[in-house]
């Protein structure tokens, strides 16, 4: 699935891309997404690395289909690693059983996603980490790397960087951006889907009843602080001008 294709992912891609991205970490596995391969083979869903204990490597792809289209799309399969996987959500494996077993080579492996049932969520006592699970339909079977291994190291850890730096710029937020970008995007979000009825429903009214109240709360802090000093002053010159019990004596 390429993001190019659907510019904004569905729901059910991330659900693949989340369960997946737990499941090469219970592997032992380093993982990372939309890895672009050397010599023109494309780009590949999902690119997981993995340290054997004999100290060599073992590299697996993961191309991700959720619709009968993409999964007899045109586009270039990047199957370059030792084990390569189609990952399908388990609907469209039944809609495509016969279709894996005429047209996806020998040693190529099928891993089916099942979502998690939203009341055993519910009802676990464990935070679950991923919303669905994987299972082997077809295995995978081992293959020489289809590039050289130093171009495809680099490819990974400069995917790595870029998903880095992403994170880092999601956790700095919106200080990153001028002021006169944000505006424009809040403008241009509050042309879309404007709801008159339910102004709450819209990201701009949101924001500016948002800023008032923020301004109507720190004006009635300020004003508090004021009172607070006025009082103090009063009782301070009240003190000064009341008499002395020694001098009424």
């Amino acid at each position: 699935m390429r993001e190019s294709e659907n510019v904004m992912k569905t729901k059910l891609t991330k659900n693949l891309e989340t369960t997946l991205y737990q499941y090469c970490l219970e592997q032992d596995s380093y993982v990372v997404e939309e890895v672009s391969m050397p010599d023109k083979k494309g780009i590949v869903d999902t690119l997981s690395y993995r340290q054997l204990p004999n100290g060599e490597i073992e590299w697996r792809c993961f191309e991700l289909k959720i619709t009968k289209n993409d999964f007899h799309s045109k586009a270039k399969l990047s199957f370059i690693g030792n084990y390569n996987y189609f990952v399908l959500t388990k609907e469209l494996f039944e809609e495509v059983k016969e279709e894996v077993k005429e047209e996806v080579p020998d040693n190529i492996g099928v891993l089916i996603y099942r979502a998690f049932d939203q009341k055993s969520v519910e009802l676990s006592p464990q935070t679950q980490r991923a919303p669905g699970f994987l299972t082997i339909a077809k295995k995978a079977k081992y293959q020489d790397l289809q590039v050289d291994e130093k171009y495809l190291t680099s490819h990974f850890i400069a995917s790595l960087f870029r998903e880095v730096d992403k994170a880092k710029r999601i956790e700095k937020g919106l200080q990153l951006y001028s002021d006169d970008k944000l505006f424009k995007e809040l403008k241009k979000r509050s042309k879309t889907g404007y709801n008159v009825y339910k102004p709450e429903r819209n990201l701009y009214d949101r924001f500016i009843e948002e800023s008032e109240n923020d301004k109507i709360a720190a004006l009635e802090e300020e004003l508090d602080a004021r009172n607070a000093e006025y009082q103090a002053l009063k009782l301070k010159l009240q003190s000064e001008d009341s008499p002395n019990m020694e001098d009424l004596i």
